[in-house]
């Protein structure tokens, strides 16, 4: 009976399993974290995926440990600690819930548009989750006050409604299948005004940038607002599918007889159409840019560039943690 070799103690699980420099291995990576299943995990098995993780990286490997042990673990870890203060994540915050939370939620919003009191209760309900998640996933480095949390929460919670109510009033004189599109533009819209409020200190104050082997030159504004605008992006083209394909399942089926006969079932099939979409949306958005962003020294802020130059001439590319 052989033992199996001992894992060499020099895989580097800071960083992801695969390539993040293609989408494919990006893809990978955020159905991983994204992973609902993680949520299901017991306390006990979180500190042990801890253990083996802070263990592995203190240089201690656990004799018999396989590498696909070891990614398990870093990916456990991953899903339910803060990655920059360590500290076991609020679990509606995770990335994990994401599709169980954002399913039942977009699957109601679309399934009670129809009155004010409903629309006003479910984008409420909608912009509550977005603050927990965007406090939870936040940087590491911009601690963000409770002040500012209030503002972005209030500021998104008025701008949905109002963007849903507003466009709830142009649609009724517009067919059927419109109105059930007004919950995706408001949504859209308070992303559009949720993200950068809850990150506004970073577009004040900038966002860390550093070279390509992790050394911190200095913080960028024009920075931060490249990464704002990217997870802006990502957060409206995961919404996409999910708002914009049952409307229209929906409505085929609302001329049928079924429908008509069992209404009950128009929120559960609302949530598990909502549900098939967000599984996959989630991951390949997030995979839209890769988290590790980057962009040229030549754009960014004169004195910033100024400070890098004096450091390193030559020095064309920095990098920087776009959020989430």
């Amino acid at each position: 009976q052989k033992m199996p070799p001992t894992l060499p103690a020099n895989i580097n699980i800071r960083e992801p399993r695969w390539d993040q420099s293609t989408f494919q291995g990006r893809a990978k990576h955020f159905f991983t974290v994204t992973d609902p299943r993680n949520l299901l995990l017991s306390g006990a098995a979180l500190e042990e995926a801890r253990r083996v993780v802070e263990d592995y990286r203190a240089g201690r490997v656990p004799p018999g440990l396989t590498e696909d042990q070891l990614w398990r673990a870093k990916y456990i870890y991953d899903s339910a600690f803060h990655p920059d203060t360590g500290e076991k994540m609020f679990l509606i915050g995770r990335m994990s819930a994401q599709v169980p939370m954002n399913m039942t939620i977009t699957g109601c919003m679309l399934t009670f548009y129809r009155t004010t009191p409903a629309v006003l209760f479910w984008q409420w309900v909608n912009q509550s989750f977005n603050a927990i998640v965007n406090y939870t996933n936040r940087s590491g480095d911009a601690p963000i006050t409770t002040s500012q949390l209030g503002t972005a929460y209030v500021s998104a919670t008025t701008g949905a409604v109002v963007t849903a109510l507003g466009l709830k009033s142009l649609t009724k004189h517009l067919p059927a299948i419109v109105g059930r599109y007004v919950p995706f533009a408001a949504v859209a819209a308070a992303n559009c005004i949720n993200i950068p409020l809850m990150r506004q200190r970073e577009l004040k104050l900038g966002i860390p940038v550093t070279d390509e082997n992790g050394n911190r030159l200095g913080e960028s504004t024009a920075a931060a607002q490249k990464a704002i605008f990217q997870v802006v992006v990502s957060r409206i083209g995961m919404a996409v599918p999910a708002m914009a394909i049952p409307p229209v399942i929906m409505n085929a089926l609302e001329k049928r007889a079924f429908l008509k006969r069992y209404p009950y079932l128009n929120a559960p099939l609302q949530v598990g159409l909502v549900g098939l979409c967000l599984v996959f949306a989630t991951p390949l958005c997030c995979a839209l840019f890769p988290q590790k962003s980057s962009m040229s020294v030549s754009r960014l802020e004169p004195e910033v560039q100024a400070r890098i130059r004096e450091k390193d001439r030559w020095l064309e590319t920095v990098y920087f943690n776009k959020g989430l």
